[in-house]
C-alpha cells in the first residue's frame, strides 16, 4: 500500500498528539513541531490538528497567523529575524538590515529563490542591551555589524554544505 504525503503528515501529527496531549494546551507545541519539520503549517495540517484537538479550524489558523514564529507559507532553512526595537535602531540596525538585504538579494518578508534564507523583522528578542541583535533560527547573535553579517551568512552556508554532505553519505550507504 502506497503511503501518501498526507497520510504521513497525519501520522506525524497523531504522534505529536500522543506526545503533547489532545486538548487545547497541546496546540502550540504541535504547531511548532509541524513548523520545525515542514518549514510551514499547511491548511491540511491545520485541519488535522483542529480535528484531533476538537477545536474549530479558524482557531488553529488564528494561532498560526498571530504568532510570527509560525507560518502557513514556506520559509527558508535559515530564518533570520532582525530586532527592530528602538534600542537596536540606536545601534545602527538599519546598516545591518541593508547588509542582509544586499548579501541575500531579498527584502524583509521574502525568501531566497533557492529556499535557503528568509528575512523577517522581530519586534523584540530580549537583547536590548546588546543590539543590534538577530536570530538565525534559534541562535542569537548580538552586537551585529555589517561585517559580522558576512560571517553569520557564511556560517549558515557552511552548515548547509555539511548537511548536504551528510545526506549524500546516507544515500550512499
Amino acid at each position: 500500500m502506497l503511503v501518501t504525503e498526507q497520510d504521513a503528515l497525519r501520522q506525524e501529527i497523531k504522534a505529536w498528539g500522543d506526545m503533547y496531549g489532545r486538548d487545547r494546551t497541546a496546540l502550540i507545541p504541535i504547531l511548532q513541531e509541524i513548523q520545525r519539520k515542514h518549514a510551514r503549517i499547511s491548511e491540511y495540517a491545520m485541519q488535522i490538528v483542529a480535528d484531533m484537538l476538537d477545536i474549530h479550524p479558524v482557531e488553529v489558523y488564528g494561532v498560526v497567523s498571530f504568532y510570527s514564529f509560525l507560518d502557513h507559507k514556506p520559509k527558508g532553512r535559515f530564518v533570520i529575524r532582525l530586532c527592530r526595537t528602538i534600542s537596536c535602531d540606536m545601534h545602527d540596525k538599519d546598516r545591518v538590515a541593508r547588509q542582509l538585504q544586499n548579501d541575500l538579494g531579498i527584502r524583509f518578508g521574502e525568501t531566497t529563490p533557492d529556499g535557503r534564507f528568509t528575512l523577517e523583522w522581530a519586534n523584540c528578542i530580549g537583547m536590548c542591551d546588546q543590539g543590534p541583535a538577530l536570530l538565525v533560527n534559534d541562535h542569537v547573535f548580538t552586537r551585529v555589524t555589517p561585517d559580522k553579517v558576512h560571517d553569520i551568512l557564511e556560517g549558515c552556508r557552511r552548515a548547509m554544505g555539511v548537511h548536504a554532505q551528510e545526506q549524500m553519505q546516507e544515500q550512499l550507504v
